[in-house]
């Protein structure tokens, strides 16, 4: 062979020894948990950020993993850790922070590359009040909400109150319920009003002990003051609604069903997430309102919802993925398609001044009622060992609903269960 062809056969040979080095540049990809918490299309929405983002970002690809309940969410999440396989990053309750650090899990994200400070204080200050400790940032703004009331128009003019007008203050609220409340013999067909009391119990009280002026925990989250008399004078409060007014069903209220019988002509006013919203817009066959929770000595609510979380598990690629899918989530122009899309409240004020929000809330103005109450809102319930606590507290708010406990007998025995438990975290 001259030297020349075995030139030629070389110069042929090189692109196809070359070859294989392109194509291992595969894509980063990290794992995704998210919780699915409310009824909706969520699932194909995540899914359509998920396709975007990777466009944008060919370098990356997010597989997100659907887990369930919030608490679904966290337990598969943290046996995942604990057995190695941990996702890079997750939508968790943002009251999971203490557990989450306790569990040495998650990473502050401002030691993240790409997560600069002035991004990370863009979000509204009430989603920022359970998304630090310690001078870091845990956990992102994401899927956020408040507790608000929704009312059924018709069922007030039927019961000769005025449509466009919410109950104010917990007289009113009474009041309305008993006008609103329905009977055929000793038949209930129309309730005044429902605040469930099972599947996130804790949530909704503390909007009634936030009214109040108390507070459930210290912000080190290593304290409670659930016998404080003004917390068990919210929760008696609750349980009159049921005992004294009979403007609410007895027992336990279901959380999954009060929308459900909102939509059936069943309840005329009801507490829930501000993430109900588009659901009760796509299914209510009735005009319905919007309003602030109803003034105790104060207005108020907890926010809620999920902070999106990265762990320690994620390589330095994966966390440079995991930075930039954050960002993705929550720039102004998604943060208001995700609120618009869902009922969730969008994160940051700069997602209001966006022009699809601004005609948004022009249209459909109940769509700024959970924003319009952060100025009165506080952050949920959350401490250490928070899954313990907790329990502790709704154990004795059924045990109150049920009429097995009093009101203040039943705030003390949550109380001295949150401190034994806390005690050591002190």
């Amino acid at each position: 062979m001259t030297l020349t062809r075995r030139a030629a056969l070389g110069a042929l040979a090189t692109p196809l020894l070359a070859a294989p080095a392109v194509h291992a540049q595969a894509p980063t990809e990290i794992v995704f948990n998210y919780p699915i918490a409310v009824g909706g299309p969520i699932p194909r929405i995540i899914d359509t950020y998920v396709e975007e983002f990777a466009r944008e970002n060919p370098r990356f690809r997010v597989k997100p993993i659907y887990a369930g309940s919030y608490q679904d969410t966290l337990t598969k999440t943290l046996t995942a850790m604990r057995g190695g396989d941990a996702p890079q990053i997750a939508c968790l309750l943002a009251a999971d922070i203490f557990t989450l650090i306790d569990e040495d899990a998650v990473l502050a994200w401002d030691d993240l590359p790409g997560a600069e400070r002035p991004w990370l204080d863009s979000f509204y200050p009430g989603f920022l009040e359970n998304s630090r400790t310690g001078g870091k940032t845990w956990g992102i703004p994401f899927q956020r909400s408040t507790v608000v009331l929704y009312w059924n128009k018709e069922a007030f003019r039927t019961a000769g109150l005025d449509p466009e007008k919410a109950p104010s203050n917990w007289a009113e609220q009474a009041e309305f319920a008993q006008r609103l409340t329905l009977r055929q013999g000793d038949n209930t067909t129309q309730w005044g009003i429902q605040i469930p009391s099972s599947g996130f119990p804790y949530w909704l009280f503390q909007g009634l002990t936030t009214q109040n002026d108390a507070r459930l925990m210290n912000q080190e989250g290593n304290r409670t003051f659930f016998n404080d008399p003004k917390v068990a004078e919210a929760l008696q409060y609750w349980v009159d609604l049921s005992n004294r007014h009979r403007v609410q069903p007895p027992g336990i209220v279901e959380w999954g069903t009060t929308p459900r019988d909102f939509f059936e002509r069943k309840v005329a006013m009801m507490w829930t997430t501000t993430g109900n919203l588009t659901n009760v817009r796509q299914n209510a066959s009735f005009p319905f309102g919007v309003a602030m929770l109803p003034a105790g000595r104060k207005p108020g609510s907890p926010t809620g919802g999920g902070n999106l979380y990265v762990f320690k598990s994620a390589n330095p690629a994966q966390r440079e993925a995991a930075v930039r899918f954050a960002r993705f989530l929550t720039t102004p122009e998604r943060a208001a398609h995700w609120g618009i899309q869902t009922g969730y409240v969008a994160v940051s004020p700069a997602a209001f001044e966006t022009t699809a929000m601004k005609e948004y809330v022009a249209g459909f103005p109940q769509a700024a009622v959970a924003r319009d109450q952060l100025e009165h809102a506080v952050a949920e319930l959350s401490t250490h060992d928070n899954q313990r606590v907790t329990k502790a507290l709704n154990d004795n708010l059924q045990a109150a609903l049920l009429g097995r406990k009093g009101a203040q007998p039943a705030m003390n025995d949550a109380q001295a269960e949150a401190e034994r438990i806390l005690r050591a975290y002190r």
